[in-house]
């Protein structure tokens, strides 16, 4: 009677402890996203703002487009806020003997888990509404107030040792001293089809207001060929030349929105798209591909004495040209970036799910000092995951790793490694 009353309180889980914890890891969280908050806001927002504020844009406007952008470093703080925060409240009841005193009452572990995994879900949600919801809301925001600035104020355009790419134009930029730029390089193609290459060794910067931009070059030589005629082509020097890039041509290539940007919904009927507009294209190749194959079949079975036999080599390179094409369309890498991103929607923030597992296993294992271990544990955590998804999106770019495991195997080592750490405590 005496065990079975000692196995059913190893069963209970104590409102006033879950509040007590819950609410222990709720204050650690915000303490936590406030610091995170802070990395990201200055490597993100600031440096913006300080080049925006160099090129005088009202304050607050610069006030509005980090309103506008706080979306993007919410999303990115929540999750490694669960983790470091659920590490130092469980690191510190465990180094001042409250998880003792918990299971010397004949509570178990539970108690703890529980209000980690709640926070741990709560997280999550919340992590992935600000992602999928309010991202794009404020990308959108953003996009119209950045039209704005870019018509009233255009030199935020160019910048210091920089390649710029408009419509139809690309700028290299070399050393800008106020609205100087030197040893400036344009690559251009007109509307009728003419593709030029400027150089010159200074342009001045000015604002062509409702024109767009203007720019001043000094000593320019330009060399301008027809597009389809390869021997028609022409070069000049002058020492001042004005040349525009409009309006347009700026706010339609600045406002341009990622995948990173736009909602899952948005993001996975772009990859409905692009892969409808995929499976067109390979199966047009493999069409013309067939067609060399036939082709080249007939010049070799007829001999030197068929009229196609003395075509065959270059039948033959057009087959493999072909063929190798259908390999190379599979693999299109704006496919592989909107697959990324898709499930980056979902991995990073139910991260925070994951990760709690982890906090609540390493912290069941603390010591002394739990709260300050469980600080450097979890930002050296957060470091080494933040990296592996780096190396997973690069890979999966690059070498054509799977794009599920590219993103989702930290999660998958977060989890595994915590319930490992869990049940080996657990049995001790």
């Amino acid at each position: 009677m005496i065990k079975d009353d000692y196995l059913e309180s190893k069963r209970v889980i104590s409102p006033t402890l879950f509040r007590y914890i819950f609410s222990e890891m709720l204050f650690s969280f915000f303490i936590c996203f406030l610091f995170f908050f802070f990395i990201f806001f200055v490597n993100q927002i600031l440096l913006m703002a300080k080049e925006v504020l160099t090129k005088r844009v009202p304050f607050d406007q610069v006030s509005l487009l980090i309103l506008f952008s706080l979306p993007t470093v919410i999303s990115m703080s929540a999750p490694f806020a669960s983790l470091v925060g659920t590490l130092m409240t469980v690191g510190r009841l465990t180094s001042d003997n409250e998880i003792l005193v918990m299971l010397s009452s004949g509570l178990s572990y539970k108690t703890v888990f529980y209000p980690a995994i709640t926070i741990g879900i709560l997280i999550s949600l919340l992590s992935f509404f600000t992602n999928d919801v309010l991202l794009p809301a404020g990308t959108i925001q953003f996009n119209k107030l950045w039209r704005k600035i870019l018509v009233s104020t255009p030199a935020l355009e160019l910048q210091a040792n920089a390649v710029k790419r408009w419509q139809n134009t690309v700028i290299v930029t070399g050393g800008v001293t106020g609205n100087v730029i030197n040893n400036l390089l344009i690559l251009d193609k007109t509307d009728d089809g003419e593709r030029r290459v400027i150089m010159a060794n200074t342009a001045e910067l000015r604002d062509g207001g409702r024109e767009g931009l203007s720019l001043d070059l000094q000593s320019a030589f330009i060399h301008s060929s027809k597009e389809m005629v390869r021997e028609d082509y022409d070069y000049a020097r002058t020492e001042l030349l004005q040349y525009w890039v409009s309006n347009d041509d700026i706010i339609q290539a600045a406002v341009s929105i990622s995948p990173r940007e736009m909602s899952s919904r948005d993001v996975n009927t772009q990859i409905i798209k692009r892969r409808d507009d995929l499976a067109e294209r390979v199966n047009d190749r493999k069409i013309r591909a067939v067609n060399h194959g036939f082709l080249l079949e007939g010049a070799l079975r007829g001999g030197p004495e068929a009229e196609s036999w003395n075509r065959r080599n270059s039948i033959a390179a057009s087959y493999m040209r072909e063929a190798s094409a259908v390999n190379a369309i599979k693999n299109d890498r704006n496919l592989t970036i909107y697959v990324i991103e898709i499930y980056r929607k979902f991995s990073v923030p139910f991260g925070a799910f994951c990760f709690v597992f982890l906090a609540v296993s390493l912290g069941l294992m603390a010591k002394k000092s739990g709260q300050t271990v469980g600080f450097i544990f979890g930002v050296i955590i957060s470091v080494v995951y933040w990296s592996l998804l780096f190396i997973g999106q690069t890979m999966g770019l690059r070498v054509g790793t799977p794009p599920f495991w590219s993103m989702w195997l930290p999660n998958i080592l977060s989890l595994v490694s915590g319930i490992a750490l869990a049940i080996i405590r657990v049995r001790k």
